[in-house]
């Protein structure tokens, strides 16, 4: 844990984590759902309760609120799983992350859609998408 990150239960963290080399691997969707099954996992196993995410073609922001769980140990299980489903299926070895990861605690008062907002707003501000109903890989609570 980086020194001053600390974890609290209901509190919401916007996460981001980038592939290593920032190799646009999640162009192919299905490599995408892959990820989006790891993160599902931790939110069905009551670690995390995920609110919103999308899955860009080299790095994933995900916006969670933590329950029963570190976001260190999130983290650090969801890259790990996903390293290793991913790239068995892309019958390759190696690194597929980025050591770490950015995390940015959404204050009390704050209104969690903002963040939620931002996260899906992604593929249009890249220009990889016209309308965000065209983009794949992404998803939230507010729907």
């Amino acid at each position: 844990m980086r020194r001053g990150r600390s974890s609290e239960p209901g509190r919401g963290y916007l996460v981001t984590t980038v592939v290593h080399r920032r190799t646009p691997i999640f162009k192919d969707w299905r490599l995408g759902r892959l990820l989006i099954a790891e993160m599902r996992l931790a939110h069905e196993r009551g670690q995390v309760n995920s609110l919103a995410w999308v899955v860009m073609p080299d790095h994933l922001h995900w916006l969670v609120q933590l329950e029963q769980a570190q976001l260190t140990h999130v983290m650090q299980a969801v890259k790990s799983r996903s390293t290793l489903t991913i790239n068995r299926a892309m019958n390759r070895k190696g690194a597929f992350w980025q050591s770490g990861f950015h995390d940015r605690a959404i204050r009390d008062n704050e209104d969690l859609r903002p963040s939620a907002r931002y996260i899906i707003a992604n593929p249009l501000r890249a220009g990889l998408v016209d309308r965000i109903g065209d983009y794949p890989l992404w998803d939230t609570v507010w729907l």
